[in-house]
């Protein structure tokens, strides 16, 4: 040995030592080349087909190696980033050898444990590949420590590694797979005697994977309470059921009786435990059942005349998810089908229904708007019963305020204001020139044309194809400009029913009306624009409007606590009053804050000033303390920046 390897056993035992006095500065040191170096001769022993003892120990020394190397986190990344570090350290598993296996088994827990996500992945990879070298069941060699009596401190490792890899998948049917995998291999007959020893590390790892085996099947009970109903006995069935029934039970049991007490039972039990496994779903579980018929049957019925032999190598692997997918697919065809004539009749009545409903929807909405539209009117001046307690109105004292010089400068000013604002209605009521329309409008009023025209005058695009991009909602197309003015100017759907009458006419109306009978045949228009207005603008709504909701909650609160805003308020209050006595809003016990934005609009009997600037310059002279109050709302500017 010491003549075909350029390392000895001697050698192997110095480094072991230096790596225990040393670990992390020897790792450094001895880096990947060295690592490389120690791979190389264990596959060298590995590969030998006879072996000597002096074959056996540098093979040990090797692992010792291996351990000491992987001690310290430098190391462990080592370990694992060469492809054949753990298709090695699974290949030198050897019962017969149980002081080394105890040492690889503890390797490979620790790698299990500490190791990265895919670790397990790759460990099952190499126990399976090494298994397939050597002609055997992979966990085999596992199974083989634990029967060895003599060396309980194998039988103790043996059980922490089984554990390592039975707990760590985060599936249950992964873990279930593995348990039965070990039990097929001869745990379930070992694991007896293993209870009877008494030792206390032993005693740890057989209770932790009872307690997981339990834990897994309590998982597992949990998932099949919904089917447990399925497979009960159907003895309250019909005669003919219960014929069927007994047929079924007659061909397990004597399926049963033939395995039983065989090598072939425990192969039938997993069988079936994975059976369970398989998902409760109406289409999918039909599905599973077929595939795995399909599959026992071209294994059973093999048409060379022989056995099966399947190499592990040869071992069969199939990825059945696009099949399964198809099946599964077909089946919901088949059923959807059946049930679309169904459905098509229901469709026809219920749309008929839903037309008569839209349109007495749409009379009740009219009549909503009326009755909204005269509470909106005696709505307009405030009564003390509709104020709550803790109203700021019922707290304010205008009285205060109250001044000769006030009320005089409010004569001069304002005195003829109301002569001023009906010469200005008298102007408005100047008839316009109309234009002369080549077409009369039969429908649409004035107003309503005149709008459409100027939206078609902007995008100059034919009728059908404004129609036909709103039905497919090209958003290519669909700009938010274009949906916000056709909700805007759009005619209300009593009088696109109207348009919708005149499509024979087309030729005769004008241009406003021939588009409301084109764009009139698509149903739903006006929730349909809102749905598609909602769509282009949802992100740019949902990334406002955080910022806008803290900025108006912070606003409101500066309100509430001003003190010159609320003595501003009292004022406005006394000079509304004051202008208004002798009509119906005389002696108001408040007003709606957005009637601040209308006082720059009542302007004095020389056109040259403005309520606003009046008082204005009252507080100026008399009540600068109220001035101060933008210094108290520092977030009103940005609340008023929202919507």
């Amino acid at each position: 040995m010491a003549g075909e390897h350029s390392i000895s056993g001697g050698s192997l035992s110095r480094r072991s030592s230096a790596k225990e006095q040393q670990a992390e500065c020897w790792v450094n040191n001895f880096g990947h080349e060295g690592l490389g170096l120690l791979l190389d001769v264990l596959e060298k022993l590995l590969d030998k087909k006879q072996q000597e003892n002096i074959d056996k120990k540098n093979q040990h020394k090797l692992i010792q190696c291996l351990k000491a190397f992987m001690n310290n986190k430098f190391g462990l990344q080592r370990i694992l980033g060469d492809e054949r570090s753990l298709l090695l350290l699974a290949r030198a598993i050897d019962p017969k050898q149980p002081n080394m296996m105890t040492e690889i088994v503890k390797i490979l827990s620790a790698i299990c444990i500490v190791g990265e996500d895919n670790i397990l992945e790759k460990l099952l990879g190499a126990i399976t590949t090494a298994a397939e070298r050597y002609n055997r069941e992979r966990f085999s060699p596992i199974v083989e420590g634990l029967e060895n009596h003599e060396a309980l401190q194998l039988q103790v490792a043996c059980m922490q590694f089984i554990n390592a890899l039975v707990t760590f998948p985060y599936e249950l049917d992964f873990r279930i797979h593995l348990r039965n995998e070990f039990l097929r291999s001869g745990l379930k007959t070992i694991l007896p005697d293993l209870k009877e020893k008494e030792n206390d590390e032993l005693d740890i790892q057989l209770r932790v994977f009872d307690e997981n085996k339990e834990d897994d099947l309590t998982e597992l009970s949990h998932r099949l309470n919904d089917i447990r109903a399925e497979m009960e006995y159907p003895f309250d069935k019909p005669e003919k059921s219960f014929c069927m029934y007994c047929e079924k039970r007659m061909l397990y049991h004597l399926l049963y009786n033939l395995l039983k007490d065989t090598a072939a039972e425990n192969y039938l039990l997993s069988i079936l435990q994975h059976f369970l496994l398989i998902r409760n779903d109406y289409y999918i579980r039909p599905q599973y059942y077929k595939i795995i018929e399909e599959c026992v049957s071209q294994i059973v019925l093999h048409c060379s005349g022989m056995d099966p032999d399947f190499k592990y190598r040869q071992r069969l692997d199939i990825d059945l998810t696009h099949l399964i997918d198809s099946c599964v697919n077909k089946a919901k065809v088949e059923e959807s089908e059946q049930k679309a004539a169904e459905f098509s009749k229901k469709f026809d009545e219920e749309f008929t229904a839903r037309q008569e409903a839209q349109a007495e929807l749409q009379k009740r909405e009219e009549k909503i708007k009326e009755l909204e539209t005269e509470i909106q009117q005696l709505r307009t001046q405030i009564e003390p019963k509709e104020l709550s307690e803790n109203c700021f109105w019922l707290k304010v004292k205008e009285d205060k305020f109250e001044n000769p010089d006030l009320f005089a400068k409010l004569a001069l000013n304002f005195a003829t204001q109301m002569k001023v604002q009906k010469n200005a209605e008298a102007l408005e009521e100047k008839p316009q020139p109309t234009k002369k329309r080549v077409k009369e409008l039969r429908v649409l009023d004035p107003k309503t044309a005149q709008n459409l025209s100027i939206f078609l005058g902007s995008y100059r695009m034919p009728y059908e194809d404004i129609k036909n991009i709103i039905l497919e909602v090209n958003e290519d197309l669909l700009t938010e400009a274009l949906i916000q003015n056709l909700v805007k100017y759009l005619p209300e759907q009593k009088v696109l029913n109207e348009l919708a009458q005149l499509k024979n006419e087309y030729d005769d109306l004008c241009e406003p009306e021939q588009f409301g009978a084109v764009i009139s045949s698509v149903k739903m228009l006006r929730p349909r624009l809102n749905s598609i207005l909602f769509k282009l603008t949802f992100e740019e709504h949902v990334n406002n409007i955080k910022p806008s909701i803290i900025a108006v909650t912070l606003a409101c609160e500066e309100l509430k606590k001003s003190e010159s805003f609320n003595r501003l308020l009292e004022l406005v209050l006394l000079v509304g009053n004051y202008m208004n006595s002798g009509s119906r809003n005389a002696q108001s016990l408040g007003f709606k804050i957005n009637f601040l934005c209308k006082i720059r609009d009542t302007k004095s009997s020389d056109q040259k000033t403005t309520l606003l600037h009046f008082i204005a310059e009252i507080c100026e002279e008399k009540y600068r303390d109220i001035l101060k109050f933008p210094e108290e709302l520092e977030h009103i500017e940005s609340a008023s920046k929202g919507n």
